[in-house]
């Protein structure tokens, strides 16, 4: 498994989030639910030392902030992701690249390389493993609504070994 640092939303945020996976798993599309928690991975490693959340606890003071979840996006080519554009912002790259570089001491062996800032792609994940078949629908499940307007509370630090969220703020 992996560890993140990942953005994470206001409950009404979440609720719309949850409310398309249920849809999504409704449909028989592999969705999210009921796992997890809706969230945007800023940056990700095979292992990210606790001791990042103390260096992070300094960029706290920077939400709540505005957000929005705008296009369906596809990853992959045979059996996809589905997720939803996080729309970037200038603040929002800006705390996407500060947590990366504060977490870089942190992280072994190294950062997955789509974490880094310039190759980073703000998104919350919706559903893994679509079959191409099931794509349209998917997608079609997905966009709606075509806007979710909310705000980042906060970040937390995803153990995948232990399955473990640890709040940072």
């Amino acid at each position: 498994m992996v560890h993140s640092v990942e953005l994470v939303f206001d409950p009404d945020t979440e609720a719309a989030v949850r409310r398309i996976w249920d849809a999504l798993r409704d449909a028989d599309i592999p969705s999210q639910a009921p796992a997890g928690r809706p969230h945007s991975t800023l940056t990700v490693a095979q292992h990210i030392d606790r001791g990042s959340e103390a260096v992070l606890q300094g960029i706290v003071h920077r939400f709540p902030l505005p957000c929005r979840l705008g296009a369906t996006l596809i990853f992959g080519r045979s059996a996809g992701v589905l997720a939803r554009l996080l729309v970037p912002t200038d603040e929002l790259l800006e705390i996407q690249a500060e947590v990366y570089r504060l977490c870089l001491p942190f992280m072994e062996p190294a950062p997955m390389p789509h974490a880094e800032p310039a190759n980073w792609t703000p998104h919350v994940t919706l559903a893994r493993r679509i079959a191409p078949a099931r794509l349209a629908t998917a997608v079609r499940i997905a966009g709606r609504p075509a806007e979710i307007v909310g705000q980042v509370t906060g970040l937390r630090h995803w153990d995948g070994d232990k399955r473990v969220e640890y709040p940072i703020g």
